[in-house]
């Protein structure tokens, strides 16, 4: 869902903002906060941007779908008016 690569630069961003004596401990601590990162990244109610992408071009298609349905419409109900 969420980009690894922004993951792991924001869990190395982390890491190396610790105490030189946490940093010390090895990967071990750099797994612990991208684990901590990843699970608070998927409790937000979010999308991925691929999906969001996704339905923004559903949502263009319905749109353009319903205003040459609403043309009709107007069209048939003038066609209707006339008689």
């Amino acid at each position: 869902m969420f980009d690894p690569k922004k993951l792991e630069q924001i869990a190395k961003q982390i890491h190396d903002s610790m105490p030189t004596p946490v940093k010390e401990l090895g990967a071990d601590v750099e797994q612990k906060v991208r684990q901590v990162i990843q699970g608070q990244l998927n409790k937000l109610d979010v999308v991925s941007r691929e999906e969001f992408d996704v339905q923004t071009q559903v949502l263009m298609r319905t749109r353009e779908k319903l205003t040459a349905m609403e043309q009709k419409l107007a069209d048939l109900e003038q066609k209707l008016a006339q008689k």
